[in-house]
């Protein structure tokens, strides 16, 4: 990409970002971070409450997970793009103590929040989209009833805004952390994602 191309994505995204927060004021919204011009664009679910904090995805526990899944790789953070599909931390009570927990997002707030999504592949045109848990893969295939224990680990394409790309789940990284029998099979989907990349030489 050349300095005139890169500079016309910056500004897409810098005018993408400020429609973001001006459309959700009132939300504390976390924007994607990383290489515009990269290959790999990885999707996840929703900020928690350390994203908020730090106002940057996968930080924290999640982001402990993510490098594990990117020293894998033998990837750097930066030469990645990363972000969720929703860009603010949907919370319920919890009932046990009361105070504010993660909830997945709602179908409305998915779907609200998927257009930025797609205008956000769009400026950063990955060659790979790896989705991380069932809201991302939901929101890209538009297979509304989609598990990811359905097509994690697997190798597919998806059509976005007339573009075709490479689509490879997995599961969320946190989800290891909450159920470790999952381990197992995530380090081998992530060693599969490895093997793919090599193989489309990225």
């Amino acid at each position: 990409m050349n300095r005139i191309d890169a500079e016309l994505d910056r500004n897409k995204m810098d005018e993408l970002n400020d429609k973001i927060i001006k459309e959700n004021i009132g939300k504390e919204i976390v924007l994607g971070d990383g290489n515009l011009n990269s290959t790999i664009m990885l999707i996840g679910e929703a900020p928690g409450a350390k994203e908020v904090e730090l106002k940057k995805p996968f930080v924290g526990q999640a982001g402990k997970q993510l490098q594990e899944f990117l020293d894998i790789l033998e990837l750097d953070r930066d030469k990645l793009y990363v972000t969720n599909t929703v860009k603010f931390r949907p919370t319920g009570k919890s009932r046990r103590t009361g105070s504010e927990v993660n909830r997945a997002p709602s179908k409305s707030e998915i779907n609200h929040f998927k257009k930025y999504l797609f205008e956000e592949i769009d400026i950063i045109r990955p060659e790979v989209i790896v989705t991380l848990g069932n809201v991302p893969l939901r929101a890209v295939t538009g297979l509304e009833n989609a598990k990811i224990g359905d097509f994690h680990g697997k190798k597919t394409k998806v059509i976005i805004s007339n573009s075709e790309y490479i689509l490879f789940p997995l599961y969320h990284p946190a989800s290891v952390i909450y159920n470790r029998s999952l381990k197992e099979e995530y380090i081998g989907d992530v060693r599969n994602l490895k093997n793919m990349l090599c193989e489309i030489k990225i």
